[in-house]
């Protein structure tokens, strides 16, 4: 699956059976991020399939 990784700015090619298992092998904390899988938010359980276009976004916060 094709995986944007907000944060470097970088597209990368990777394959995880979920978005927990893919942010664990990327090493990025699930608690910073928003994961986007073809268009729409989704949760840490999502399963991901080869032909997935993946998004990892940056949260932000502030005060």
């Amino acid at each position: 699956m094709k995986v944007y990784i907000e944060k470097t700015g970088k597209t990368a090619n990777a394959k995880a059976p979920s978005v927990a298992a893919l942010l664990k092998k990327l090493n990025i904390n699930p608690v910073t991020v928003l994961v986007v899988k073809n268009g729409a938010l989704v949760t840490e359980d999502a399963k991901l399939a080869e032909n997935d276009t993946v998004k990892i976004l940056s949260v932000v916060s502030g005060g």
